[in-house]
């Protein structure tokens, strides 16, 4: 072989091996990137129950100095305490009892409902008063009668009658109470004159119980203004039906 084919074929050699790197050199390599995920902690924020407590009812009592709270006629009838809660009417037991308009004075007064009687819806009328607090008279006037008598089947209760100033002839008739203060014959005067002790509380509910707005219910004064000249039909719902 002659020295020019032999460099030739030395120049084709040392190219085919120099294309040969570079395709090596380019190849591509293929990385994979691994994405890491961290998890985030969730913040579960905490649960709060309030629970709301209702206010405790409180006693709502009005202090005053015996003033009038109702009239019957011409009678003028005047709280039996100084501390009074509230007033409930009713019907009374007796076809005589004069209708007593109440007087705003502040105090909560609502008329109740029938007792199936014969007699005005507000015939009567029950204080509802402080229980330590004395009882003084409701007008003034002259005590006529007064004692025990039977209130139910065989309990008995205090009354005092007395005839008003402002109607003589007439009774206003004072029941609940813990004894007697006063005598047959005594003159008394409203607001002034204790007629007994205490109101009494009474072994039993009263229809005036059911608008008390806390336990225990205090004890009334029942207070009626009676025209004796009006004949007492028996009113039926006494009480006494199922002695």
């Amino acid at each position: 072989m002659s020295g020019a084919v032999r460099w030739v074929c030395l120049c084709a050699l040392l190219a085919a091996c120099s294309s040969a790197r570079g395709t090596s050199a380019e190849s591509t390599t293929t990385s994979t990137i691994a994405t890491t995920t961290t998890a985030v902690p969730t913040t579960t924020e905490p649960t709060t129950t309030t629970t709301t407590t209702p206010p405790t009812p409180t006693r709502v009592v009005i202090e005053q100095d015996w003033i009038a709270f109702g009239t019957a006629v011409d009678v003028t009838l005047h709280y039996p305490s100084r501390r009074v809660e509230r007033i409930g009417f009713h019907q009374s037991n007796n076809e005589g009892s004069r209708r007593i308009e109440p007087l705003d004075t502040g105090i909560p007064a609502t008329t109740m409902e029938s007792r199936e009687r014969l007699s005005d819806p507000n015939s009567s009328a029950d204080v509802v008063v402080d229980p330590e607090s004395d009882i003084r008279a409701p007008v003034s006037g002259t005590v006529v009668s007064s004692g025990s008598y039977d209130l139910y089947c065989g309990l008995f209760d205090y009354f005092i009658n007395i005839e008003p100033d402002d109607h003589p002839g007439w009774r206003v008739k004072v029941l609940h109470i813990t004894g007697l203060a006063v005598h047959n014959g005594d003159r008394v005067v409203q607001g002034e004159t204790v007629i007994a002790p205490t109101a009494r509380q009474l072994p039993f509910s009263s229809q005036v119980d059911d608008l008390r707005t806390v336990d225990p219910a205090w004890p009334h004064v029942h207070i009626e203004v009676v025209d004796p000249s009006i004949p007492n039909v028996p009113n039926p719902g006494s009480g006494y039906e199922n002695c």
